[in-house]
């Protein structure tokens, strides 16, 4: 599919040079308590984290630096509860999973701006959400917990929000222009990254621009088998290069004003060679001599918003933004074959499309009322209309005749695996923060309603694919309660807590299930009757901030209810073809106990000054209560330790990574035993100097000891006898570091 105007227009922007940059931040200062810190995505107003009734996790600018971070798994590395799943072999990065719940059933939003669904299906297509450029952010904040209160569907699991760089974070006062580099390297993956960032300000005009380049091969594991075919446990050759671009340009007529203009756009691609994918195959007795893959996505915004405060009247403040933005995904696979005669040679070429493009409009007011007993009021609006294709097509060829043909069976190529569908959602929701006895209790309700409206279209490609199926739309509204609490009982002591609902629509691709094989002898229909998804979750937790230590217990239950089976079978149509449908029939149940603490351990002595101590944990079970088992996306017993000292040029720390034994799996087949990874601890050691004013280097040598081990969300349900389990394994012992200018 060719891209879009948009996309291409700023794919064709994006410089390819290498270099990076770097970022003053406007976060709290490292020496200060993480609960201090100021966080709006819990509450969509700006609140410290003790003031809000929810587990937030706040990853700064700063720390992203510290810990070297270039993709999801580094920025979540030391968030137990956190999972970041990988796949082996091709696609790389795949979805974040908050208290064992993942997929799109997590919300992740890039300042306020929902990011492209995840699509897979078969060996051939994986369409992720990894569309974001971590060295374009200033802040990552999480909310672990049902958030469909204050942000609607696919938002059961919890809510990531991304919020980049402004031209304020970079010009300080009296400071009209910046200017800076960053230069990068990984051994883990022959990385090289690098990019820069300008910056001007004046009186009402600001601006800046970022631009990133990253290229490097596979990522390394610990694996030993090399070679050709199914045995290998080697990643395979793979060739990855990728670039962004950050434009804001912000009017501001008054302090009280701003106009911000936001052009923002991705791209990353990766050229593997599948070896492992070589060789005889036996389910098709082919003999396959050359796989490869070449795979592609971009993602480009444009965004304008508005910000008015120090209102007088009906709202003391309101903000309001319109976006558009495109999401490609395409993937090349080709095959050469040999096969007995008399086809003796073919060749199988597979390309996979997934485009989202989205359009839409947030506003939303906030209001402070009352003396003795104060409100404050956030209500809104989010509007939004998306449009979904995706296609898969091919073509194959049989060099000793000629002869092409785009049938390979089960397929009769181009297909659709779901009707173009267009979605339409509309939203209100209302939130009151409560204050009384001078701030010292707080609570928090809120309502939110929401309007779903799927429109399919039925075009030519899917009716010849789905002859005689019917496609069908679908409209739903939802109602998303929350009431949370927050209570400062004593000096630096608070309880928090309470009650939230999420929910998530009937996805498209469910509801329009497209595949219908004659050959093999099944069929799948539309389902108009599916319900939405929900949870119900309780939340209860204890937190302490003073000036020494800080430290937050939580525990929570959620409730899963309604979750969609797809391709369910239930029995044969008239022609006697088998019948899938998707279907509201899972249930599920996870809680568990989260832990967060640090401790300045100069507070206690002059002798420690710039030590200082923090760690987290995470305990969880989850169950599918439908069929009684457990559920393979729960973690087990995860925590970190991390021991720094930091002082005004130089800082270094040693952090730990634990992980229990994966023990708890859903049944295998009659007569396998799953592969239960085991339980590991791994040192990681940073360091960072300060060498000259706006010069800076940070340093990074991860798995000290060399371990061998298998992190969370990177093995799949494989059987314990399999021969290739060292594919899932981590890298070994790796350097990465990186040079920071500026001025």
């Amino acid at each position: 599919m060719r891209p879009t105007l948009l996309a291409a227009a700023l794919v064709a922007a994006l410089p390819r040079i290498a270099l990076a940059e770097t970022a003053t931040d406007t976060a709290v200062p490292a020496d200060a308590a993480d609960f201090d810190r100021v966080v709006v995505t819990a509450t969509r107003t700006e609140r410290a984290i003790t003031d809000v009734p929810n587990t937030v996790d706040v990853v700064t600018r700063e720390r992203m630096d510290e810990l070297l971070v270039r993709d999801l798994r580094d920025l979540f590395r030391y968030e137990p509860g956190i999972t970041v799943s990988e796949n082996f072999g091709r696609f790389g990065i795949g979805d974040i999973r908050i208290r064992g719940l993942g997929g799109n059933r997590v919300r992740i939003q890039t300042d306020g701006i929902v990011v492209s669904d995840a699509f897979s299906i078969g060996s051939f297509s994986n369409a992720n959400r990894n569309f974001v450029d971590l060295d374009t952010l200033k802040r990552v904040e999480v909310v672990r917990g049902p958030t469909s209160s204050l942000y609607g569907s696919d938002a059961l699991g919890g809510t990531v929000s991304f919020i980049t760089k402004d031209p304020s974070d970079y010009l300080e006062a009296g400071k009209d222009a910046y200017f800076g580099f960053k230069l990068g390297f990984e051994s883990d993956w022959n990385g090289l990254s690098g990019g820069a960032t300008a910056a001007f300000g004046g009186e009402r005009w600001s601006g800046m621009v970022a631009v990133n380049h990253r290229q490097g091969q596979e990522t390394e594991n610990m694996g030993e088998v090399g070679g050709t075919g199914s045995a290998r446990t080697q990643p395979n050759p793979q060739e990855r290069d990728g670039r962004s671009l950050l434009a804001k340009l912000v009017y501001a007529p008054s302090q009280q004003q701003r106009f911000r203009l936001t052009v923002e756009g991705n791209e990353d691609i990766a050229d593997t060679d599948m070896l492992t994918s070589q060789g005889f195959q036996a389910l098709t007795g082919a003999t396959n001599t050359r796989v490869a893959a070449h795979d592609k996505q971009t993602r480009a915004r444009v965004s304008f918003a508005h910000e008015i405060d120090g209102l007088d009247g009906f709202a003391d403040a309101i903000d309001w933004q319109v976006y558009r933005q495109d999401s490609e995904t395409t993937q090349y696979t080709i095959e050469e074959r040999t096969l007995p005669a008399p086809t003796l040679r073919d060749i199988r070429e597979r390309s996979f499309n997934f485009d989202q493009r989205l359009y839409g409009l947030q506003l939303n007011f906030r209001k402070a009322l009352g003396d003795a007993v104060v409100h404050d009021l956030a209500w809104g609006l989010d509007v939004s209309r998306t449009e979904t294709k995706q296609k898969r097509d091919g073509l194959r060829t049989f060099p000793l005749t000629g002869v092409q043909t785009p049938s390979m069976p089960p397929d009769d190529f181009p297909v659709r695996d779901f009707p173009v569908s267009k979605t339409t959602t509309a939203a209100l929701y209302l939130q009151d923060e409560v204050a009384f006895a001078d701030g010292a209790f707080r609570l928090v309700p809120a309502l939110r309603v929401d309007y779903y409206d799927l429109e399919p279209e039925l075009d030519g490609i899917f009716a010849g694919d789905n002859p005689g199926v019917a496609v069908a739309g679908l409209t739903e509204t939802s109602v998303s309660p929350k009431l949370g609490m927050v209570w400062h009982f004593s000096d630096g002591w608070s309880l928090f807590g309470g009650y939230a609902r999420g929910f998530r629509s009937p996805p498209y691709a469910d509801v329009n299930i497209g595949f219908t094989n004659v050959m093999f002898g099944y069929t799948a229909i539309a389902n108009p009757d599916l319900k939405p998804e929900t949870s119900d979750g309780l939340e209860l937790g204890l937190r302490y901030s003073g000036d020494a230590v800080h430290a937050s217990l939580s525990g929570y239950y959620n409730r899963y209810e309604d979750f969609i089976e797809s391709f369910r079978f239930i029995g044969f149509n008239d022609e006697g073809l088998m019948l899938y449908q998707s279907q509201n029939v899972a249930e599920a149940r996870i809680h568990g106990v989260e832990l967060k603490a640090g401790v300045d351990l100069g507070a206690f002595s002059e002798a420690m000054a710039g030590w200082s101590l923090r760690g987290a944990a995470a305990w969880s079970r989850g169950d599918d209560r439908t069929d009684d088992v457990p559920l393979d996306s729960v973690d087990p017993l995860t925590a970190t330790l991390g021991l720094a000292y930091d002082s005004d040029g130089w800082g270094a720390e040693l952090a730990g990574r634990f992980v229990g034994r994966r023990d708890r799996m859903s049944p295998p087949p009659a007569g396998v035993t799953y592969f239960e990874s085991p339980g590991y601890g791994v040192l990681d050691l940073y360091a960072h100097w300060t060498f000259a004013p706006g010069a800076r280097v940070n340093v990074g040598v991860f798995n000290l000891a060399d371990k061998r081990y298998w992190p969370s969300g990177s093995v799949p349900l494989v059987s314990s006898s399999s021969a290739t389990v060292d594919r899932y394994t981590a890298p070994g012992r790796n350097l990465a570091a990186s040079l920071s200018i500026d001025w």
